[in-house]
């Protein structure tokens, strides 16, 4: 749904407790002692018919008895009594309800059905629901513990979601042990109503937290999922644990692309889009917790390593270049500084290893220096025990120093009872201690993914040579025509087809029937040339002795002809063979791609892109993409391959032309975008010669969809349905269409247009340029969340965008927030007036209800345009602004 009423469950006023009590060993009893032991804020109502009072508290026999507002109940009956409580819960106006009971799924047909009760009833009234099967839910800032978890966590800024309730109650004892503050720990359950997309939607807005931790076994809503996560990860890390990393595979694929592109690489490829930051096992997702809560995210990958022995230090800079990092090298001024004091044995190179009988003082004067070096990024502290050290007067000494640093500082105390002090010293000091210096740079090196992660969410996109045309009327005609008659699996000829309407080059082939046609047809091509077994049933074609290249005349094709077919049904004895192709031999091809398209059951198309041939399943060298793709996207899905080195350019080869593999990415991306009804699409190989590709086979499946484009696709495409022209009486035709990644620099030329005070009306503060994070922001929009138009002047020299607005949805999606923005040079001639009009269309077809925008008293123009188009204008009470609103349930009439 969304996050709306979560602020009411989440910080409630009053909590009412169904199936309250004080029997020992029930849940009923541990929520109420969670609750009261905790000290939560506000009125606390058990709910049992039994009991008159328990803990001291009146109690209700139902919660249509309270005649009181109730914010969040917490039903700790049998689940078999849970339908009837949801809709007490309906009745009496209840923000939400957290379902501790567990059992229904699990149990069968019965308890199936009891869900879906729930489900209906949740859906119809817009009562939000934690669970069923849930532990509760945790917010250390109203003092709520919801649920049976043993422990309120410490006070902090970290939010952690779980799948799990198991995880959860792990997760909140280490964290005590630890010094691990919690400002959220939320359990899903079986995600009935909440999700994963809410609670980090939520998060995503609420100033108590800073970083959000999850651990999760499958995502459900999967387009808002990437549609709350992409959001916030930009301001907010997301770090997440997705267990069954290793029950993934392709069982029966059609093609080489279905084969390798399992579930767990696309979840992969999904966390790397949404900006998350993914961890493998338990202890690093908590070892980066830990380094999230306590510490800032480090500005580069700068880390040094001080230790008193030489082992360990090894061991931390083994870790580093597992990674693909190495410790940074020390300045001169640094190594001068270190000189001063430490013994003329120390290494004098990074690891800094200060000696075996390093003092509290030798340990502090060298953390100083470090810390002052310009070098220096992260700061990674290792001591072991020897006969001459102190673990617990060093860290004494060190945990006041360490506190409060602009970057990553942390520690290894390794050993057992020797350290456990120094350890303890760290952790009541809010400094991350690990035992090896392993789990220490793996956790660096996770939060400083995000910093990576955050980069590239940012950074702009190139724009492609010329617009990409597409035959979307001729492909869709053929995949119509193929789906009537149920020829799914399209053939060699009927895939190229395909690829052909949507711009991407293929390579010419003809089929032949008989040896003497396939010697006609070779001699009409040109000699030498290449055949093929033509056949639905073959996928793998030289497993089956299917290919036979460089035929040099009509006697060597008649031979060929006669020993594929023979070589086929060798292979396959049912295997229908419908004849041979025909391709001219490529006379020089410099690299072997593969590039195709997976339907994946969660996120729906993904994009392969890898090295092709015959080797492409023994060597696995691929990545995977989510479409849409754009020229950044489709390079970095190039770029995590090992064959991007190569056609860079190497030794002897010549380097391949890049933006044309980029172009055929967002062509194939886009095809898999416009029909949902490809199942697969495998490009095998895609030969590339200095500036020409060409695909040579190629393998499409075909399968009917419930799902119309673009609602199969987990991230929103550009909505093309938006562009439109508009003449204007002055300035001539103009272009209005939704903004671009793209369209970066043309922002930028845009801020410029805007006067100081332009600028003041629009940002209500001071600006003399757009940080990159905001220019970001601006132009990378999610177009499920945000309605933004911009107006175009085209001419032959270039585009000008002279305004633009924008409709961005809240957490309560039927709630919106507008804004529009005007250069200077074209204020006053209606074209804010006709973008919002715009907008405020797109937004009521949306099923938005209601749009508002704060404007300054100063700003006559946008109140003038706000009353022009019926917007309530309401003076803000104590303040000179205004707040305009418009009602989108009532017909528009502009």
């Amino acid at each position: 749904m969304s996050a709306i009423h979560l602020d009411r469950m989440f910080h409630p006023k009053s909590v009412a407790v169904v199936g309250a009590s004080q029997r020992d060993g029930s849940i009923g009893r541990v929520v109420m002692r969670n609750l009261i032991d905790g000290k939560f804020l506000g009125e606390i109502y058990p709910v049992n018919p039994r009991h008159k009072t328990i803990w001291d508290l009146p109690a209700y026999p139902s919660l249509l008895d309270l005649k009181k507002r109730v914010d969040l109940a917490v039903v700790a009956t049998p689940i078999s009594l849970a339908p009837q409580i949801v809709k007490e819960c309906i009745e009496a106006e209840v923000a939400g309800a957290v379902i501790i009971s567990a059992g229904a799924k699990e149990s069968g047909a019965k308890g199936r059905e009891l869900e879906l009760v729930i489900e209906n009833e949740a859906t119809r009234s817009g009562l939000r629901i934690f669970g069923p099967d849930c532990l509760g839910i945790i917010c250390s800032h109203s003092k709520l513990n919801a649920g049976f978890a043993n422990h309120m966590p410490l006070p902090g800024k970290m939010a952690f979601i779980s799948q799990s309730g198991a995880i959860c109650t792990a997760i909140l004892d280490l964290s005590i042990r630890e010094q691990i503050g919690f400002s959220y720990v939320v359990n899903l359950g079986d995600m009935l109503d909440v999700d994963f997309a809410d609670v980090i939607d939520y998060l995503g807005g609420d100033p108590q937290v800073n970083s959000i931790v999850m651990y999760a076994e499958r995502i459900h809503q999967v387009r808002s999922f990437m549609s709350a996560a992409r959001a916030v990860s930009r301001v907010k890390p997301i770090i997440a644990l997705k267990a069954g990393r290793t029950r993934a595979g392709a069982e029966a694929a059609a093609t080489h692309t279905g084969a390798l592109a399992g579930e767990d690489a696309v979840y992969d490829a999904a966390f790397k889009r949404a900006g998350i930051v993914r961890v493998k096992t338990f202890d690093e997702l908590f070892d980066c917790a830990e380094l999230l809560a306590k510490q800032p995210r480090p500005s580069g990958s700068g880390l040094v390593i001080i230790t008193n022995a030489g082992g360990p230090g090894v061991m931390a800079v083994d870790a580093l270049c597992d990674h693909g990092f190495e410790p940074v090298r020390l300045r001169a001024e640094t190594i001068s500084s270190l000189d001063k004091f430490l013994p003329p044995s120390w290494s004098r190179t990074n690891p800094v290893d200060i000696s075996e009988d390093a003092s509290p003082e030798r340990y502090q004067k060298v953390v100083d220096v470090c810390l002052k070096a310009p070098e220096v990024n992260a700061l990674l502290i290792i001591l072991t025990p020897q006969a001459t050290t102190d673990p617990g007067g060093v860290a004494e000494i060190l945990a006041g120093q360490l506190k409060g640093k602009r970057y990553p500082v942390f520690t290894s105390w390794m050993g057992g009872r020797d350290v456990e002090k120094g350890r303890e010293i760290f952790n009541h000091a809010g400094v991350p201690t690990f035992d090896t210096p392993e789990r220490a740079v793996r956790a660096f090196i996770d939060l400083f993914q995000y910093s990576t992660n955050l980069e590239m969410l940012q950074e702009i996109p190139a724009k492609l040579p010329g617009k990409m045309e597409f035959d979307q009327d001729r492909a869709r005609a053929r995949i119509q025509e193929a789906l009537a008659k149920k020829e799914y699996l399209l053939n060699e000829i009927e895939s190229k087809a395909l690829l052909s309407d949507y711009g991407i080059p293929v390579h010419r082939t003809q089929v032949a029937v008989s040896a003497e046609d396939a010697g006609q047809k070779a001699c009409e091509m040109g000699f030498p040339v290449a055949m093929k077994v033509f056949s639905r049933d073959i996928i793998h074609k030289t497993e089956a002795d299917g290919v036979l290249l460089n035929l040099q005349n009509e006697s060597e094709i008649h031979s060929a002809y006669h020993k594929i077919i023979a070589g086929a049904l060798a292979y396959n004895p049912k295997a229908v063979i419908e004849g041979v192709s025909i391709q001219p031999m490529f006379k020089h091809s410099d690299y072997e791609l593969i590039i195709g398209s997976k339907r994946d059951r969660d996120f729906g198309p993904v994009i392969l892109f890898g090295m092709g041939g015959i080797m492409t399943e023994v060597l696995k060298d691929q990545s995977i993409a989510l479409p849409p793709l754009n020229r950044l996207l489709a390079r970095r899905v190039m770029e995590e391959t090992k064959v991007y080195q190569l056609l860079k350019g190497y030794r002897n080869r010549p380097p391949a032309n890049l933006a044309l593999i980029e172009e055929i990415l967002i062509r194939l991306a886009q095809l898999v975008t416009d029909f949902p009804e490809i199942e697969e699409l495998d490009i095998n190989p895609l030969l590339i010669s200095k500036d020409s590709a060409c695909a040579v086979d190629a393998r499409a499946l075909l399968k009917p969809s419930e799902i119309p484009a673009p609602l199969h696709l987990v991230i929103s495409p550009y909505p093309n349905q938006y562009e439109t022209r508009f003449a204007h009486k002055e300035l001539g035709e103009l272009f209005i269409r939704p903004i671009r990644p793209e369209d970066a620099p043309l922002m930028v030329e845009h801020f410029e247009t805007l006067s100081s005070q332009s600028l003041y009306f629009r940002f209500f503060s001071s600006m003399k340029r757009l940080p990159p994070s905001m220019l970001a922001r601006f132009t990378q929009v999610d177009y499920d969340r945000e309605v933004a138009l911009v107006a175009l002047c085209e001419s032959e020299s270039k585009e000008k965008m002279l305004g633009v607005a924008r409709i961005i949805t809240e957490i309560n999606p039927k709630h919106a927030e507008f804004s529009v923005s005007v250069g200077d040079p074209w204020q006053g001639k209606g074209i804010g007036a006709e973008l919002l009009k715009r907008c405020l269309r797109i937004a009521k077809e949306r099923g938005i209800e209601k749009v508002w925008g704060l404007v300054l008293a100063e700003n006559t123009q946008m109140l003038t345009l706000g009353r022009k188009l019926k917007f309530a204008v309401k003076k803000i009470l104590g303040e000179s602004d205004y707040e305009l609103t418009i009602d989108l349930t009532q017909p528009l009439d502009f």
